[in-house]
C-alpha cells in the first residue's frame, strides 16, 4: 500500500513559526497530506512542547492541521526502526507514538497530494474536505462547513526509482478554499 505524498507548493506556514507545530498521534499512523485537530499539549514527559493530534469528527472539522515530516522512510525490524534504507517516498508515513511535524492550513495555501493521500472517488469531484473520523481529505462535489480544498488541476509527482522508465504518480494540486 503507498501512503500520500504532500508538497507544500504555496503555503503561509513557510515563513511563520507560529502556524508549524511538533505533534504526535497515539492511535493511529498518518499519511503526509492528512488533516487532524490538536486537543492540547502532550502529557508525555519530554514532549512538554509537543501537541496531539485527534482525528476529525462531525462537531470539528473546522481549523484543522495538516502532516507534513520529510519522507525519509523508516524500517520497522522488532523494536528498532531504520531510517534511509527504502528510497521511495510512497512508503513513508508518520508512525504512531512519532513525533512529526504539522502545518496550519489557511486559506489561499497550495498542496499537492499525491492520489494515495486523498480518499473516496474523484470522478467529476472537484473538491476535497475534512471528513468525519477519517484525517484523510475525501473527494466532495462541493465545499463544507469545515476544512475544504479546491481542484486546481490533475498533475503528477515524480518518484525516483533508479530506471529511465516512467517514475511518475497522479497528484492533485489544491487550493484552500474554506476553513470554516
Amino acid at each position: 500500500m503507498s501512503h500520500g505524498v504532500l508538497i507544500p507548493n504555496a503555503v503561509q506556514a513557510t515563513n511563520i513559526d507560529a502556524l508549524n507545530r511538533s505533534v504526535v498521534c497515539t492511535t493511529t499512523d498518518i499519511d503526509n497530506g492528512s488533516v487532524f485537530s490538536l486537543t492540547g499539549v502532550s502529557a508525555t514527559v519530554g514532549q512538554g512542547e509537543v501537541w496531539v493530534a485527534a482525528t476529525p469528527a462531525t462537531a470539528s472539522l473546522t481549523n484543522l492541521w495538516m502532516a507534513y515530516e520529510p519522507e525519509v522512510v523508516v524500517t520497522v525490524s522488532g523494536s528498532s526502526k531504520y531510517k534511509g534504507i527504502d528510497p521511495d517516498v510512497r512508503n513513508f508515513y508518520n508512525i504512531a507514538g512519532d513525533v512529526f511535524t504539522a502545518f496550519k492550513l489557511e486559506v489561499g495555501d497550495i498542496v499537492t497530494i499525491s492520489i494515495d493521500g486523498v480518499a473516496g472517488t474523484k470522478s467529476t469531484n472537484t473538491y476535497v474536505v475534512a471528513t468525519n473520523n477519517t484525517a484523510k481529505l475525501t473527494w466532495a462535489a462541493a465545499a463544507v462547513s469545515g476544512v475544504s480544498l479546491k481542484l486546481l488541476e490533475t498533475t503528477y509527482i515524480s518518484i525516483a526509482d533508479g530506471s529511465i522508465g516512467t517514475q511518475r504518480t497522479t497528484a492533485y494540486r489544491f487550493v484552500v478554499e474554506a476553513l470554516a
